[in-house]
């Protein structure tokens, strides 16, 4: 089995505090910028950054959706959502570019192994990247 992982970043006119506040903000925020890709989606406790709780389905293609219970953490400038229902974990991380600030997102989790996984490594990050930078888009309209 193998590390999978996609990562995407976008450029925001905004302060990394404000970025950092809406990356973290599950109840108004995040339900605004996510893309059609995300159904369910609910804050289970919490909803401001650490301990925040939410449940999600991420439908990833026609025939691949992930069930997300995601905990939330907060170490700085970096906002970590781990998934009880697998291995995947999201880092948004946000840094000061200048007059902007740079927003990066990665998630990863443990593949499949065989001929499955091999699929899934090739072609996985290249999906998760276009609905990352569409929520990156999305988030960068709601603060700019």
């Amino acid at each position: 089995m193998a590390q999978v992982s996609a990562t995407s970043s976008l450029d925001i006119s905004a302060a990394p505090n404000a970025v950092l506040a809406a990356v973290s903000d599950y109840e108004t925020v995040r339900p605004r910028i996510l893309s059609s890709h995300y159904r369910d989606f609910s804050v289970e406790k919490g909803g401001q950054g650490a301990g925040t709780v939410a449940r999600w389905v991420l439908q990833a293609t026609e025939k691949r959706q992930r069930d997300v219970l995601a905990t939330v953490s907060v170490d700085g400038s970096t906002v970590t959502e781990r998934d009880a229902n697998s291995s995947m974990v999201t880092t948004w991380s946000v840094a000061p570019n200048g007059q902007t600030s740079t927003v990066t997102t990665t998630t990863q989790w443990t593949g499949a192994g065989g001929i499955g996984g091999f699929f899934e490594k090739t072609f996985a990050p290249i999906g998760l990247k276009k609905i990352q930078a569409e929520v990156l888009q999305n988030l960068a309209r709601e603060l700019e």
